[in-house]
């Protein structure tokens, strides 16, 4: 009988211990489960603060810094008045901008129509502007070089839909640390191989208009 209850007490003993030893066992996992936890969530934070300075990359894959593009006609968003396009005097709008860094040598501007119905149209390419140059009055003349525009003419070409709801057209200002020294007539093609790689700085005001 003796016999029999020291059995037993081993027998419980070994089972609390097997007990004992899975539940540590299970903590443990739970810690390293809290630890990869951790782990991920700190590695998602990471990603998404690199994905939000990827912003400042620009088309061409070059960190550039931001010009600040305004215009008494319109405002970020707003409706280009008629005067501007080609349902009346077809002037180019004033423009203004700042925020042009130190090195500059020239700055460059594109206007184009990505809504247009058989792709992107090109309105305006103006390059070689002086690196001083803080604005553009109304149909500006007789600054920088003008290029040709997809109306197949030199200098500005205003907003021309067809009916229907209103195109978004962008006015692209950069700010290059060379100059580009193209003939004049060049195309928007022309100018962006000739910028890339030598973008210190880029802006943009956009405006609507719909027939």
């Amino acid at each position: 009988m003796k016999d029999e209850r020291l059995a037993l007490t081993h027998w419980v003993d070994g089972r609390r211990k097997t007990i004992d030893e899975r539940r540590r066992t299970k903590g443990d996992g739970c810690m390293i489960s809290q630890r990869l936890l951790r782990l991920f969530i700190f590695i998602v934070v990471l990603t998404g603060a690199t994905g939000c300075k990827s912003s400042e990359i620009n088309e061409e894959g070059e960190n550039a810094m931001a010009l600040q593009v305004t215009s008494t006609a319109f405002t970020e968003g707003g409706t280009i008045p008629k005067k501007y396009t080609c349902d009346d005097a077809d002037l180019s709008p004033a423009l203004a901008w700042s925020g042009v860094p130190q090195g500059t040598r020239s700055l460059a501007l594109i206007a184009d129509d990505p809504d247009a119905p058989a792709g992107t149209w090109v309105h305006w390419v103006l390059y070689d502007l002086p690196a001083d140059l803080t604005s553009l009055p109304e149909g500006a003349q007789g600054l920088g070089s003008q290029g040709t525009n997809d109306f197949r003419r030199a200098g500005y070409g205003g907003p021309c839909p067809p009916k229907g709801p209103a195109h978004r057209y962008y006015f692209k200002l950069y700010a290059l640390d060379t100059q580009l020294n193209l003939k004049s007539g060049a195309s928007k093609a022309d100018v962006e191989k000739a910028m890339k790689g030598h973008i210190l700085a880029q802006g943009q005001l956009m405006g609507k208009y719909g027939r």
